[in-house]
């Protein structure tokens, strides 16, 4: 076995500081001024150190960075890695993780998120903080717990996610997306879930302006909808709902269940409304029409 190179309290500056580095543990580093310092390097061990310029982890394997921080400048930082576990680590740079395979995120805060983590694989975050748009766009095998997240667009394209434990403010989340189950988490944003396939939500509160429409097997058990209309378009559904939904619009067929509808609008110009099954303790007012289409008449 080669020997652990052990790399302490540097300045490294430059192009490619220690370019195809492999089996290193470096410790107290500040990487300043200089592209791609770590570019395919291997077998590292990096802890408490500091990254300032563009590029320092791509194409590397097995990786683990603790206790160290990406400042703004590190952007695009982590690219084309295999195998990588980063913890207590603030990686402030946007455009970080893309086309990682196996990554591991415990107790990391992105503040400027925006296009991260998209086309990844093979994921597990806890206690994860971001903030960003376009957040893990077609990525897949995620798991994720006691994850934040505040930006809109997120998982766009991915497949094969589970989240748990989890607060998301995000519109347009899981669009375009397969397989994925929400665990006991709050997600707030407006068209949540459109055109996507096997979306299961399990004890989760949720608030969407015409939210979990346009998807194939829609699956929710003991949910609570806040401040949400026009759900559940042209979806095909088997829903469970705590309390009460504003309004349901025109689901393509299933079953849902609520103690209270506000508004139930189904058009059978546009559904078939023998398809859907509705359990409500109280529907407060049925239409054929949405709003918007009432006005067109009325003027």
């Amino acid at each position: 076995m080669s020997e652990i190179k052990e790399i302490n309290q540097q300045l490294l500056t430059g192009e490619r500081a220690l370019y195809g580095t492999h089996g290193a543990k470096i410790s107290y580093c500040t990487f300043a001024d200089g592209e791609s310092p770590l570019k395919e390097s291997s077998d590292l061990e990096i802890d408490t150190c500091l990254f300032r310029w563009k590029y320092p982890l791509w194409y590397t394997k097995n990786v683990v960075v603790k206790n160290s921080t990406l400042f703004d400048m590190a952007r695009a930082g982590i690219w084309y890695v295999d195998n990588i576990t980063v913890s207590d680590t603030v990686i402030e740079a946007p455009k970080n993780f893309r086309r990682v395979r196996g990554m591991k995120l415990y107790h990391v805060d992105l503040p400027n998120a925006a296009e991260t983590m998209w086309n990844c694989s093979d994921i597990e975050m806890e206690h994860v903080t971001a903030r960003g748009d376009y957040f893990a766009m077609n990525s897949k095998n995620i798991v994720a717990r006691d994850f934040t997240l505040v930006g809109n667009y997120s998982f766009d394209g991915g497949s094969n996610i589970e989240i748990h434990n989890s607060r998301m403010l995000s519109k347009d989340s899981f669009w375009n997306a397969e397989n994925v189950t929400v665990y006991d988490s709050f997600i707030s944003g407006e068209y949540l879930g459109w055109n996507s396939k096997n979306i299961t939500l399990i004890n989760c509160t949720i608030e969407s302006l015409q939210g979990m429409c346009y998807i194939d097997n829609l699956v929710m058990k003991n949910c609570r909808l806040i401040n949400t209309t026009l759900a559940f378009e042209y979806s095909q559904a088997d829903v469970e709902i705590v309390g009460q939904v504003d309004s349901v619009f025109n689901p393509r067929g299933g079953v849902i269940r609520a103690d209270r509808i506000g508004e139930l609008i189904m058009d059978g110009s546009r559904v078939r409304i023998d398809q859907t099954k509705i359990e409500a303790e109280e529907i407060a007012k049925t239409s054929d029409k949405p709003e918007w289409e009432r006005d067109k008449k009325e003027n």
